[in-house]
């Protein structure tokens, strides 16, 4: 019981904490010019899944758990895919989210992530991995390198996109530099770090305590905690209009993830960690690969209506995600 109300108040802390990165990030965003997908793509998607990161060393270099480290970062890629597909409820006037959005810009994000968590599927079915550095596998140095690449051939899209462009600020800024700006914003996402550091913990006892398993604990649990950041941040966004530092944030935290399976591995000493992992957690794999080629397609084909309060490439990849889970717990008791 201590477990399961000590969980409940990091989940409320991470949560009322990740509201308010959503404002001044779209006020950072603003002020400093670089454009909201950019700033939702690496600023806020790097803050909002430190949580993640927090977890997955702590799960990895403390609690030793390589299923608890893993299910959290697939689990989460699931669930912010998942977030994306919700958040087309927030849109006004039935405007479909992936119209309202800078397409091109979120296109590409969602096929690099697709890359990524494909490998790391590929690590999951290898029945071995190519040493590279004690601990660390040719599948960790792959999520390096690609996650650098992509941030660096996103940043170039970005900027040529919006030189193509002339935006006026969306909202009025507060009357702050961006110096303070990015103070306040450190402050929230120090809170979000000191509560993330009691998840995994927490989220162990509930495993054991409920007989669970600590795969299914990782994937459902411990990765919609850790993925509360984004929810506050994404639902605030669309609120006041930043539809691209929702979405910036939601795909640009699946990608700084798979960074984050890397560092995991690295602080992971009892072997490889995707190795260590049960196969278990191709089923979340491949229900982000499915959802993330749906989103590709709404993405490409831009209807500017929905007839319903969700489009029905929300409502595909909301029901790839219930089966998903659905079926991970049935295969995990």
């Amino acid at each position: 019981m201590t477990d399961i109300l000590g969980f409940a108040a990091c989940a409320v802390v991470i949560f009322f904490a990740g509201k308010k990165l959503s404002y001044y990030g779209d006020q950072i965003a603003e002020k400093s010019g670089l454009g909201k997908a950019w700033v939702g793509l690496i600023l806020m998607a790097t803050v909002t899944s430190l949580p993640e990161l927090m977890v997955g060393v702590s799960s990895s270099a403390i609690v030793q758990s390589a299923d608890l480290a893993v299910g959290d970062i697939i689990g989460s890629c699931t669930f912010n895919l998942t977030i994306l597909a919700v958040l087309d409820i927030f849109v006004p006037k039935r405007q479909h989210l992936f119209f309202v959005a800078s397409a091109p810009r979120h296109t590409l994000s969602a096929a690099l992530g697709l890359i990524l968590t494909s490998i790391a599927g590929i690590g999951l079915f290898l029945p071995t991995d190519i040493v590279i550095l004690p601990g660390l596998g040719i599948i960790s140095l792959m999520f390096i390198v690609l996650y650098l690449f992509s941030i660096r051939i996103i940043y170039t899209f970005d900027r040529i996109r919006r030189s193509m462009e002339t935006a006026e600020p969306e909202h009025p800024l507060e009357g702050l530099t961006l110096q303070q700006l990015l103070l306040r914003y450190t402050g929230f996402a120090s809170i979000v770090i000191v509560a993330a550091l009691f998840i995994p913990y927490l989220a162990n006892g509930i495993a054991e305590s409920s007989g669970l398993g600590t795969s299914f604990i990782g994937t459902m649990l411990v990765a919609a905690s850790t993925s509360l950041p984004e929810i506050a941040v994404s639902i605030a966004a669309v609120r006041i209009g930043s539809i691209d530092l929702a979405l910036g944030n939601l795909l640009g935290s699946n990608i700084f993830n798979m960074l984050i399976l890397a560092l995991d591995d690295a602080f992971y000493t009892k072997g490889i960690l995707l190795k260590d992992a049960s196969d278990i957690h191709l089923i979340s794999v491949f229900a982000a690969l499915v959802m993330y080629g749906i989103a590709i397609a709404g993405f490409t084909i831009q209807a500017p209506k929905k007839k319903f309060v969700m489009a029905i490439d929300a409502v595909l990849m909301l029901i790839v995600y219930i089966l998903s889970m659905g079926l991970l717990f049935v295969l995990s008791r």
